[in-house]
C-alpha cells in the first residue's frame, strides 16, 4: 500500500503541548508543509506551552481546552479533516496514588472525542501504550503483536485499554473512520522530568544522585520521539481504517544499562546511584513487534543508534535548563515522600 487513503490539510492534535505530542506536532510542521494542526491541550502539569515555541503562527492554532468538554471539541472537529489523540494522563506512579483522572481523562476523553468524530465524520487516529499488554517474562523471547491478549496491570494501563476497546467499538458499531497504534517507551527532548531517562538526566544536572527502582532489571523498548511521529503520520494517512499497528524500534534495554549508559556519557562512574524501592506491580518487560507496520506501510525508523539518541537528549537536557529546572524540586520532593 503506497498512496494516501488520507491526505489531511487540516489536523487536530489533542495533547499537543505534552511531550510526545509536541513532538508530533514539530514534526508535521518540519515534513508536512500544507498541513494546518490545532493543538487541544489542557496544559496539565504534564503540558507546556513553551514546547511547541518556533512553530509559525500560520501553521499552528493553539486552544487552552479539555478534551472533556464536548461543546468546544465539537466546535474544533467542524473544520477537521482529522485528529490524532495523544491527550492522556501517563504516568504510572501517579495512577496508583490517585487514578480517578486516568479514567476521567483517558476514557470519559476519548468518549468524547469519538462522539464528535462520530457526528462529524473525522478521521481519528488513537495513541495508545504497549502497557495494555500486561508485561512478559524476562527470560521469554516472545514480543507483543497486535493479536496479544490485553492484561493491563496499572490503573493507567487499564483506562488506557478501556480508551483503545471503545475506539474499536466505535468504528466496529458507528462506522468511525478510526486506526490505534500502541507504542513503546520513547525519549528525547521535551520530555517531562518525572519520566526515567529525563529524571536521571536532570538529577545529574543538578547534582543529585541518581535512584534506580526495584533490581534494575526491568526491560522497557525505547524509541526515539521522532520515529514514533513518522511512524503515527503513516499510520494516520495510510493505515488501513479499524485496525491497530505495533510501533517499535528494537530498542530493548533494561533500566540498570541505561542508567549507567546516562551515567557514563555524563562522565560519571556508572555505579553512582541509590538503590530505593520498587514500584507495586511494576512490569518487568516490554517489547513490541512491529512486522505489521513495517510490513504494509514500509515505516523503518532511523534513530536506531540508542547511544546516540541517548547522547543528543543529554545535551538538550543540558542546553535548555530554564525548561526544567523551575519544576525539579517539586517533582524530587513528590518521590521523596514516596521512598522513591
Amino acid at each position: 500500500m503506497s498512496d494516501m487513503r488520507c491526505a489531511p490539510k487540516r489536523i487536530i492534535v489533542t495533547g499537543g503541548a505534552g511531550f510526545i505530542g509536541s513532538n508530533f506536532v514539530h514534526w508535521v510542521v518540519d515534513h508536512q508543509p500544507d498541513v494546518h494542526v490545532t493543538v487541544l491541550d489542557a496544559l496539565t502539569y504534564a503540558g507546556n506551552r513553551a514546547n511547541l515555541d518556533g512553530i509559525p503562527e500560520d501553521r499552528m492554532t493553539f486552544v487552552h481546552g479539555d478534551i472533556c468538554d464536548a461543546a468546544l471539541v465539537d466546535q474544533l472537529m467542524v473544520d477537521a479533516d482529522a485528529i490524532v489523540h495523544f491527550a492522556a494522563e501517563s504516568h504510572n506512579d501517579n495512577s496508583i496514588i490517585d487514578p480517578a483522572p486516568f479514567v476521567r481523562t483517558n476514557v470519559e476523553g476519548t468518549f468524547t472525542l469519538l462522539e464528535a468524530a462520530r457526528k462529524h465524520g473525522t478521521r481519528f487516529h488513537h495513541i495508545s501504550t504497549d502497557e495494555v499488554y500486561g508485561d512478559l517474562a524476562l527470560d521469554d523471547p516472545a514480543r507483543f503483536t497486535e493479536d496479544s491478549p490485553y492484561l493491563p496491570s496499572s490503573p493507567y494501563s487499564s483506562s488506557k485499554a478501556a480508551s483503545d476497546m471503545m475506539v474499536r467499538a466505535w468504528h466496529r458499531t458507528y462506522g468511525v473512520d478510526a486506526t490505534i497504534s500502541n507504542c513503546s517507551n520513547n525519549y528525547g527532548p521535551r520530555q517531562h522530568i518525572e519520566k526515567f531517562i529525563p529524571r536521571q538526566i536532570t538529577n545529574i544536572l543538578s547534582g543529585n544522585r541518581t535512584k534506580l527502582y526495584g533490581d534494575g532489571l526491568n526491560v522497557r523498548d525505547w524509541i526515539h520521539t521522532e520515529d514514533h511521529s513518522s511512524a503515527v503520520w503513516e499510520i494516520l494517512t495510510r493505515g488501513r481504517t479499524g485496525e491497530t499497528y505495533l510501533i517499535g524500534a528494537d530498542g530493548e534495554r533494561n533500566n540498570i544499562d541505561v542508567l549507567r549508559a546516562i551515567l557514563e556519557a555524563m562522565g560519571k562512574d556508572a555505579d553512582d546511584f541509590d538503590w530505593v524501592r520498587d514500584r507495586p506491580g511494576h512490569d518487568r518487560r516490554y517489547a513490541i513487534d512491529s512486522t505489521k507496520l513495517r510490513r504494509e506501510l514500509g515505516w523503518q525508523p532511523k534513530h536506531t543508534d540508542f547511544a546516540q539518541g541517548l547522547t543528543d537528549t543529554i545535551q538538550w537536557y543540558t542546553d535548555h535548563p530554564e525548561w526544567w529546572r523551575d519544576a525539579k524540586e517539586a517533582v524530587e520532593a513528590k518521590y521523596a515522600a514516596q521512598g522513591q
